[in-house]
């Protein structure tokens, strides 16, 4: 069966309740806010990657300009430093992936799949059929999706 379609909002021997669905839409809205969390955190990883290795350029400058004691000090008190004691970016994407994303990934994949028979977004699928326009044709469903 297409998941990409209009007809997993319609009754069957899987569908579940309204508020099922509403709960269900909530679980998946916070679990995409989590996603974008982790997007925010692999750019705060990748960020700090480069402002590391742009010291190398600007340890080198000094060094060229004849600052050899600033050069010295970006170098062994910034260069390579931990961003928390104890660890760099990746291992704080790695335990947030693995104490935090992961489970709540999993977590929200049972439920869809216990409790909405695996059909994601039906509560998006609900509030399209809800604020289509009958007859209109940029509000038709995908041609063999259904109504």
């Amino acid at each position: 069966m297409n998941t990409h379609d209009d007809v997993r909002d319609r009754p069957g021997p899987a569908a579940p309740d309204a508020t099922t669905v509403e709960a269900l839409g909530s679980l998946s809205k916070a679990l995409e806010t989590a996603e974008r969390a982790r997007g925010h955190l692999y750019g705060f990883h990748q960020l700090t990657g480069t402002a590391d290795f742009e010291l190398d350029r600007a340890v080198r400058l000094l060094r060229e300009a004849g600052h050899h004691a600033w050069a010295d000090r970006v170098e062994t008190e910034i260069l390579g430093r931990n961003v928390i004691p104890g660890h760099w970016t990746y291992q704080i994407v790695e335990a947030y992936n693995e104490t935090y994303y992961e489970p709540f990934r999993e977590v929200e994949r049972t439920a869809v799949s216990a409790l909405a028979g695996g059909r994601e977004h039906r509560f998006e699928a609900r509030l399209q059929q809800e604020r289509r326009t009958p007859g209109h044709p940029a509000h038709a469903p995908a041609e063999g999706a259904g109504a």
